[in-house]
């Protein structure tokens, strides 16, 4: 199996990404500090007096409280997937990073495990960050949104995953265009991230749950409102065996793109 090839060295990866990381610091901190502003200024001041008020969990909630736990959701999701998909590729073709890489003792299930982690790192950095702006306005429970941070990482592998699959298919970094088109569009809109599943036909309410931003949402949702329940560990093992399905995926395809 490709995964006894993985020991701890796969850190230096992670650690090599990191140095780099800290050159450019300030762009990758204002997103996630500046995206939750943008969006609970649209949706809080503008949206949220149009909808009103949203039954969720059995009691009713604003509008802008119903899409601040999905709004960590999205940046988790969107940050894993992105550094995995074209950061990694230009680490791998442009830069030839990986080739430098596997010219060292690391193998490539290593550099690949490495690359992954990274991914998650950022999506708990970015959450982080995000977290602590929308706790400001008083938009999440505590404690229990605390664990909203160790499922940022969860969430992390299981997009970096996703992502790295197709950075190990794609034939040109343009072509990255059609899983974002495909995958995570329609994840974005029909996840319940804007709305509730419940507004949808039974046909693709059924189709939404088999999204991993669903349950990722719903899980930021009820740690964000202190609901803990039963409903989390489905979440939690449904993005556990997305995760352990996607991650040799993801090792698979690198290797055959790279070596086979």
């Amino acid at each position: 199996m490709r995964a006894c090839n993985i020991t701890r060295r796969f850190w230096k990866v992670w650690y090599r990404n990191l140095v780099v990381n800290r050159q450019n610091w300030k762009v990758s901190f204002l997103p996630p500090l500046l995206e939750p502003l943008f969006y609970l200024l649209a949706f809080g001041v503008g949206l949220s007096s149009l909808v009103g008020r949203i039954d969720y969990g059995g009691s009713q909630v604003t509008y802008v409280q119903f899409i601040a736990p999905a709004l960590l959701a999205i940046n988790i999701m969107n940050n894993a997937f992105f550094e995995n998909t074209y950061s990694s590729y230009v680490r791998m073709y442009y830069q030839k990073t990986f080739d430098a890489m596997m010219a060292t003792p690391l193998t490539l299930e290593e550099i690949i495990t490495g690359e992954i982690f990274w991914g998650a790192t950022k999506s708990f950095l970015a959450t982080l960050i995000m977290l602590s702006v929308i706790s400001l306005f008083g938009l999440v429970s505590y404690p229990s949104a605390l664990l909203i941070l160790p499922l940022s990482f969860l969430g992390g592998i299981a997009f970096g995953s996703l992502g790295m699959v197709f950075t190990g298919k794609v034939k040109t970094i343009d072509l990255f265009n059609l899983p974002i088109f495909l995958f995570i569009t329609p994840m974005y809109l029909f996840s319940g991230t804007f709305f509730p599943l419940e507004a949808l036909p039974s046909w693709a309410r059924l189709l939404a749950y088999t999204l991993p931003l669903t349950h990722l949402v719903d899980m930021t949702r009820s740690l964000g409102a202190g609901r803990l329940d039963a409903s989390l560990l489905w979440g939690l093992l449904y993005l556990s065996l997305f995760c352990a399905v996607f991650f040799p995926l993801a090792v698979t395809a690198m290797h055959k793109r790279l070596i086979a």
